[in-house]
């Protein structure tokens, strides 16, 4: 899925996505990502928090892409994200990428941790 050109300022968008990857300024990343302030790393995963303190100030806003489709967050995540003070929203992992996009395009401070899509076949 690819997605159209839009004005991101500094920020670093999300290319496109597909079973089991994203493609973040040509780089092509596999597994679970965290990108926020032009910057995109791995990530553990929804048992992962230690990542989401240090977003504290950062960003307001973190979205998660759940996979395939939306999935409630782990209680343990949520009481993280609400001691950082991050408001947060849980959607499937396609959702989460273009809303991540648009909001960036927007100048707003967001940050997305996404697991990728299930790989074909599997």
């Amino acid at each position: 899925m690819q997605f159209p050109e839009a004005d991101f300022g500094a920020g670093l968008p999300i290319d496109s996505i597909g079973p089991g990857f994203f493609r973040v300024a040509g780089e092509v990343l596999r597994g679970p990502i965290l990108i926020h302030g032009g910057g995109v790393a791995s990530w553990g995963g929804l048992d992962d928090i230690a990542p989401f303190a240090a977003l504290h100030g950062a960003v307001d806003l973190v979205i998660f892409g759940t996979g395939a489709a939306a999935a409630p967050l782990p209680p343990a995540l949520k009481r993280e994200l609400l001691s950082a003070g991050l408001m947060f929203d849980a959607m499937g992992t396609a959702v989460g990428a273009r809303s991540y996009n648009h909001i960036l395009a927007e100048g707003r401070r967001v940050a997305a941790a996404l697991l990728p899509l299930p790989e074909i076949g599997a």
